[in-house]
């Protein structure tokens, strides 16, 4: 639940910072002298709803490598038996995903097992796996999650992630508005008698803030619900990439695995191979499938 919380608090701060500063500036290219032109609000909400998440994407080697602190091992020159393997099976499986360059391979001392990719591109793109993972899996266990995760590289899922909260920040932020005006203009026509009305400026913007952070909640299970489907599809391409059993192999072995959590970059957990869940707020809020039932998909994957 921590990390469904954080996961949703990450994305809400983006609009909420933006809603601020818009209105402390008093940037408000959509009102003229009739009153709200929502075309030029849908707009303006859809420029910063994306600008948030493309930078967040563009920064996300970075941001990954800097918050979990992935050690980068050099492909020419790695050091021990250990990273040759890794760097051997990253090659063999880029060269089989016809992926269009290698990615940054990286490893993060933490006892959880898990492993993430992510960047701007398919030619940008960031392996980190943990310590824990390479400790307690097996070659052929490795294979797979390292299968599992270029997968998502070469289905694009880090763009198409973004690319879906953008349009989940614009429409929060313009539904927002929209309701935050409709109410001001229901309180001014009622004490119209009265003089002035309305809710008044810092009201106007306290309620948006409330409004953004309820309409984000109620979006966030079409992201998850994504987000899930993407696992099942990151499963399925480990499996033409290496074997159905050996992706099988894989996450049997992550739910024998002793589960610990680490999130320092909640933000990372959809991108992660790991991740579980249980009860009702699981599955509208998870990022991951039940490992169970990932197993049963590739089982009847044809």
């Amino acid at each position: 639940m921590k990390r469904i919380i954080l996961f949703v608090a990450v994305n809400l701060l983006v609009i909420l910072v933006v809603s601020l500063l818009v209105n402390l500036l008093g940037i408000r290219p959509y009102l003229n002298a009739r009153g709200v032109d929502y075309v030029a609000l849908l707009e303006f909400c859809a420029l910063f709803g994306f600008a948030g998440s493309l930078i967040s994407l563009s920064m996300s080697r970075w941001t990954a490598k800097m918050m979990m602190r992935v050690e980068l091992i050099n492909p020419d020159h790695p050091q021990g038996a250990a990273e040759s393997r890794i760097v051997e099976m990253v090659r063999n499986l880029v060269r089989k995903a016809e992926l269009p360059a290698l990615p940054e391979i990286g490893v993060y001392e933490s006892p959880e097992i898990n492993a993430f990719a992510t960047g701007p591109s398919k030619r940008r793109a960031l392996l980190a796996i943990s310590s824990g993972l390479l400790n307690a899996m097996d070659d052929d266990a490795v294979e797979g999650v390292i299968g599992h995760e270029l997968s998502h590289v070469a289905n694009g899922d880090m763009v198409t992630m973004t690319l879906l909260q953008g349009v989940v920040n614009t429409f929060v932020m313009f539904l927002s508005y929209v309701i935050a005006f409709a109410i001001d203009n229901a309180m001014r026509s009622r004490d119209s008698e009265e003089r002035g009305g309305g809710l008044g400026y810092f009201s106007q913007m306290i309620l948006i803030w409330v409004l953004e952070s309820a309409l984000m909640f109620l979006a966030s299970p079409i992201i998850y619900a994504y987000s899930r489907w993407r696992e099942y599809r990151a499963d399925a391409g480990s499996a033409r990439l290496t074997a159905r059993e050996t992706m099988i192999h894989a996450l049997e072995s992550l739910k024998r695995a002793t589960q610990v959590e680490d999130n320092r970059a909640p933000a990372l957990s959809s991108f992660k191979i790991n991740g579980r869940g249980h009860g009702l707020m699981a599955l509208l809020f998870s990022t991951h499938p039940p490992i169970d039932a990932r197993i049963e998909a590739l089982r009847n994957l044809h």
